[in-house]
């Protein structure tokens, strides 16, 4: 058997260009931030360090400050009843009215860019009641609504968009009361 077209189609399949990019997250195309501030509890999410010790109550809570800055206050109960709170900022991105960048290191660290983190609207209720959150990368999303239980049904559609996204929602954390 003569080796040669064998070794030709693996030289042409390792040369191939294979596509494994999937299409770009979207943030929303407007956000009303007067509108978006506020308390949203936390009905899910994917797994991230921070919130590992939290067992419920999770809160995230913007508020706009006379400076025009957004101050953020994470929140949340964990074992033994004790909150743990974080305090950071959030700033907009010019031209993107759907993402924000948070960092929740001290404010003297805020010129360093590796201290601040995207948060994208990914998809919002025409009246504000619940989010849908993310990253870029797709490794961070979180469903956030302004009241503390959720629907199944609407809890459903929401991470059906997330999935449409390409968000892999295998290890989704429900953190909150879901109802049908």
């Amino acid at each position: 058997m003569n080796p040669l077209p064998l070794l030709l189609f693996a030289v042409a399949s390792a040369a191939s260009p294979v596509s494994t990019a999937q299409t770009p997250v979207n943030s929303v195309a407007q956000l009303d931030l007067k509108r978006y501030a506020g308390e949203w509890h936390e009905i899910a999410r994917l797994p991230m360090r921070y919130e590992k010790d939290c067992v419920g109550d999770i809160t995230a809570t913007y508020t706009i400050n006379a400076d025009g800055s957004i101050g953020v206050r994470n929140a949340c109960r964990i074992a033994g009843g004790e909150t743990k709170v974080s305090d950071g900022e959030a700033r907009a991105v010019a031209g993107h009215p759907g993402r924000l960048q948070v960092r929740f290191a001290p404010s003297w660290l805020s010129w360093l860019p590796m201290v601040w983190a995207d948060y994208w609207v990914l998809a919002i209720a025409d009246d504000y009641s619940w989010a849908l959150v993310g990253e870029p990368d797709r490794k961070y999303l979180w469903v956030l609504a302004r009241d503390p239980v959720m629907s199944r049904p609407l809890l459903d559609s929401i991470t059906a968009r997330a999935r449409g996204m390409g968000y892999k929602l295998d290890d989704l954390i429900i953190a909150a009361p879901v109802h049908d």
